[in-house]
C-alpha cells in the first residue's frame, strides 16, 4: 500500500472547513492522517498481509504504526532505488511484482497508470488495483472491497 494519498491526504480544500485529519509532523512535513485510518488498517491485516509500497520506504515504520496506533511496529516495506517518481507508480511495478510473486495482490495507490493496470492484468495470481483520491484516501468503502475480494479467493489454488 502507498502512503501518500491513502493513509497521508492531501488535495483537499485548506480553509473550507475542517481537516479530514490531524496533522502530523513527519521529517518536516505535515501530513494529514485522519485518525480512522489506523483501524482501517487493523481490519485488513487479519486477511492481508501489509506491505508499504511508498516513496517512504522503511521510514514508514519510523513514524506510521506509532501516529496510526497500529498494535504492530514493523511491516514490509518495499525498496525501489531510488525509481521514485511523484505523482505515478509505474516505478513501483517491479518491486511489487518480486514481492508478490506468484501470490494473490492487491495495491492501494492513489495513482495508478497504464503500466500499473497492465502489470495488474497480465499476471497469472488474482490480482485487485484499489485507486484512492488523494484528498479521502482509505476508506470503509474500499475496505470492503478488499475484504469481499479476499473472501472470492477462497478457493484460489496457485
Amino acid at each position: 500500500m502507498d502512503v501518500d494519498g491513502v493513509i497521508s491526504l492531501f488535495g483537499f480544500t485548506p480553509g473550507a472547513g475542517e481537516l479530514p485529519g490531524p496533522l502530523h509532523w513527519v521529517d518536516g512535513v505535515a501530513h494529514c492522517i485522519p485518525d480512522a485510518v489506523g483501524a482501517r488498517l487493523v481490519t485488513l491485516a487479519e486477511r492481508f498481509e501489509l506491505v508499504w509500497a511508498t516513496g517512504w520506504e522503511e521510514r514508514a515504520n519510523e513514524h506510521l504504526p506509532f501516529i496510526l496506533k497500529l498494535p504492530f511496529r514493523d511491516l514490509p516495506s518495499l525498496a525501489f532505488d531510488g525509481r521514485a517518481v511523484f505523482g505515478s507508480a509505474h516505478w513501483k511495478v517491479d518491486a511489487i511484482d518480486e514481492y508478490a510473486g506468484d501470490r494473490p495482490a492487491a495495491w492501494l495507490d492513489d495513482n495508478l497508470d497504464e503500466t500499473c493496470l497492465a502489470w495488474a492484468e497480465g499476471r497469472a495470481a488474482p490480482t485487485l488495483l484499489v485507486e484512492t483520491a488523494p484528498a479521502e484516501g482509505l476508506t470503509d468503502e474500499h475496505v470492503t472491497q478488499l475484504l469481499t475480494w479476499a473472501d472470492e479467493l477462497e478457493g484460489w489454488i496457485r
